[in-house]
């Protein structure tokens, strides 16, 4: 086996030795846990007696505690696309659990929020904070002590983070999460974008927009560009928490089934009473979430997990932050160029040989740990692809060689030497760019800047013909106390018209971008964000003003602003717009109002829940 590159090995080294304390006491409190109280044989007669009044054909079982109960948590809804296959998935788990002699209830559901369905509208600025709301439905639907594992049905941005940080609660489970698939490719991703910019540009009418999105988003599964629900499901492999290969097959297809029901047989193979028991809490380590940021960096996944990825560390007792992701970035070669950052989809991906491809490339050439301990066997065994041989699965090694170079290549030929996520940091703060989807010549901009305070702000001065020059666009206010944090990707398409004008543009902004933020340079996530913190103390972005020159530089990590020290320190910070009202964001007060800060995952209950350990 190759030795692991040394920078990997450092960093993880750093991880494990910053994350000892918290650590322990995480692991420590999962051992308590299965004796505490936490299963079925501890209930009394009238608890028990509740659990088991509904459940049909699965009441003796269930009543008499032999066999495993293994409880669903599920974020169907017949709406969005990718969720609406799930409907089915409880009754066909039911009967696959009972194939290999176990049982099966639903625990409880989740919402499941949709970005693009919310992107630029009210209800995004409660997107983010959806998380923490289905990390706490998993934690209440696992809290009824019925279940000696679990299955979590999920796929989407905030879907897949907020079930980890719910159900590492319950850590001392074996866990497995079942992805239902993409839907089938419809209009290119390149074609609507090209639409998308024609629309802003005033070219396009609204029916022709909306002809061409509904040609791309035509049907049940995820959206097929490469943001961050499907940056979601590579991860879990790359964790090791998926049935090998099963993150990109279609719904609605006899393969898919059958990867459901591997995970309904797996799940009971690896149970507490057995002699391969993998709780969750021994799953998700140090290697496994530096194996995530590997693939997310190998990949050019979505920026959004430089948020989310922390939230699932802190939750197992990890700390993580943006300087780990830096030092991995200038490891980890980009080895695949998927929509926004290439021409193809994820299915074109999966077709060129996908993530059974990346995994083999990575563990050969030392760029991945492979000692961890996963749900479907070793890390060896991603390195494959299912199929059916007649109507049965198997696996089968992944192939020896890229099907389609343009999406997909090797080590020793990659598409950039290094992952493309990097951190900036200076006297604006701390931030994240990504530069896989980004031309070269456009990784450093030093422009005057325009500021906003909201993103439509900055369409109105778009329409206007305001911003028809070399300039930073900051928007500011945007942070997740300020109003949660909103994805600001309906400005992609009005910046990328004045790039391609032939201007320098960047945004800069405390809020964050969408998973599928593309061709213009978007330094995100800047931390601290303009609002006032605890401490009644502005972020420094709070301080520019309209003019001030602004340096974002990927290749020396830069994000300054280029004014006299003294005027800066003479500066009064700028007020933020009182909290927007409507849509239920009121209920959401609480979350904003003790949220932390985008490096540490932009979570209330992770803060609060450090603050009583």
């Amino acid at each position: 086996m190759t030795d692991l590159n040394p920078v990997i090995a450092k960093v993880t080294d750093r991880i494990i030795a910053r994350s000892a304390p918290r650590r322990a006491a995480y692991l420590d409190l999962m051992d308590r846990q299965r004796e505490a109280g936490t299963n079925r044989g501890n209930l009394s007669c009238g608890n028990l007696a509740h659990g088991f009044a509904a459940s049909g054909e699965d009441k003796p079982a269930i009543r008499s505690g032999a066999e495993m109960n293994i409880g669903i948590v599920t974020s169907y809804n017949d709406m969005l696309s990718a969720h609406q296959p799930y409907g089915r998935y409880p009754e066909q788990i039911k009967l696959f659990a009972r194939e290999v002699g176990a049982t099966a209830q639903v625990a409880g559901g989740v919402p499941a929020m949709c970005d693009g369905v919310t992107q630029g509208q009210a209800g995004m600025d409660l997107s983010l904070f959806s998380r923490d709301n289905i990390a706490q439905g998993t934690v209440i639907a696992l809290s009824h002590a019925m279940f000696e594992s679990a299955l979590l049905l999920g796929i989407c941005d905030k879907i897949v983070p907020g079930l980890l940080i719910g159900a590492l609660r319950f850590g001392h489970l074996p866990q497995i999460l079942i992805p239902a698939g993409p839907m089938p490719s419809g209009l290119a991703n390149k074609e609507k974008q090209r639409v998308r910019q024609l629309y802003a540009e005033g070219k396009a009418s609204r029916d022709e927009l909306l002809e061409a999105e509904a040609a791309s988003y035509h049907g049940a599964g995820t959206c097929t560009f490469y943001g961050t629900a499907n940056s979601n499901q590579m991860m879990m492999e790359l964790m090791g928490l998926h049935i090998p290969g099963s993150a990109f097959t279609n719904p609605g297809t006899k393969l898919r089934q059958e990867l459901t029901r591997a995970a309904a047989h797996r799940i009971a193979q690896i149970g507490w009473d057995g002699d391969d028991y993998r709780p969750l809490a021994r799953c998700i380590d140090e290697k496994a979430i530096v194996n995530a940021a590997i693939g997310l960096l190998a990949t050019g996944g979505s920026t959004n997990h430089a948020i989310h990825l922390p939230a699932i560390a802190r939750a197992a007792g990890i700390i993580i932050d943006w300087q780990d992701f830096d030092e991995l970035s200038h490891a980890v070669p980009l080895l695949a160029r998927v929509y926004p950052n290439g021409a193809g989809d994820v299915n074109n991906f999966h077709a060129a040989g996908g993530i059974g491809y990346v995994v083999r490339e990575l563990l050969d050439a030392g760029l991945l740990h492979g000692d961890v301990l996963t749900v479907g066997g070793t890390m060896a065994d991603y390195a494959s692809e299912p199929v059916l041989v007649n109507d049965e699965l198997h696996w089968q090694a992944a192939p020896a060689e890229s099907r389609d170079d343009t999406m997909l290549r090797p080590v020793a030929a990659p598409f950039s030497p290094d992952g493309g996520m990097r951190l900036l940091a200076g006297n604006l703060g701390r931030a994240i760019i990504k530069t896989s989807a980004v031309a070269e010549d456009r990784w450093t901009i030093e422009a005057p800047c325009r500021i906003f305070d909201d993103q439509n702000q900055v369409l109105t001065a778009f329409k206007a013909g305001e911003l028809e020059r070399d300039v930073v666009v900051v928007v500011r206010f945007q942070g997740p106390r300020a109003n949660g944090m909103p994805e600001l990707h309906k400005l992609t398409p009005a910046l990328g018209v004045l790039q391609d004008k032939g201007f320098r543009v960047a945004l800069l902004t405390d809020g964050r971008m969408s998973g599928a933020s593309g061709k213009v340079p978007a330094v995100i996530h800047l931390s601290p964000e303009a609002l006032p913190g605890a401490d009644g103390v502005s972020g420094p972005l709070a301080y520019l003003q309209d003019g001030d020159v602004v340096r974002v530089c990927a290749v020396n990590g830069e994000v300054v602003a280029l004014v006299d020290e003294a005027e800066w320190a003479a500066r009064a910070p700028a007020v933020a717009p009182p909290p927007a009202l409507g849509v239920g964001r009121e209920l959401f007060a609480l979350f904003r109002h003790h949220a932390d800060e985008a490096e540490k995952g932009g979570s209330a209950i992770l803060a609060a829940m450090e603050m009583v350990a």
